[in-house]
């Protein structure tokens, strides 16, 4: 049984992929075609894990993709780990929207996610992280990355 969950809609010449849950040795992707399509949109925010066999299995599904022009929006830090990591796991035809950033705060021990949108926070080449980012407490956060790291992809 698979642990993801795949809503997908076409809007014009669009495909809109909503996913949500575990990417792993249990996904099938072969019933999500993506074929024919000439841009795809991948909302990313409900990934909250991936492991290796999932990562094969999604390197075979985007690239049965090939001529589209796919968007990675809302990447949460698992989807942007393999981003860095894993050749092909966004491929070349492939920019990535938007991102999370995890954010956390020593004293109080909060967390947030900050979302980095193209053009606004990020571009290619750099990265202009907000410059105060506070907690429901107005505590400045921290970024909770390597920096160097984790903005990788943006650099290649």
């Amino acid at each position: 049984m698979s642990k993801l969950e795949v809503k997908m809609n076409k809007t014009g010449d669009q495909l809109n992929v909503q996913m949500t849950g575990i990417i792993d040795e249990d996904v099938d992707f072969t019933q999500f075609n993506l074929v024919g399509n000439q841009k795809i949109q991948l909302n990313l925010n409900g990934i909250r894990s991936i492991n290796s066999c999932g990562i094969r299995e999604w390197i075979k599904w985007i690239g049965s993709a090939a001529g589209a022009a796919i968007v990675y929006d809302q990447c949460p830090k698992v989807i942007v780990d393999q981003i860095n990591m894993v050749d092909g796991f966004l491929p070349s035809n492939a920019k990535v929207n938007s991102f999370f950033v995890p954010y956390y705060n020593d004293e109080s021990g909060s967390e947030k996610n900050v979302l980095f949108r193209y053009g606004t926070e990020f571009k290619e080449g750099s990265v202009q992280p907000p410059p105060d980012v506070k907690d429901d407490q107005g505590q400045v956060m921290e970024m909770d990355v390597i920096e160097s790291k984790y903005f990788k992809f943006i650099k290649k």
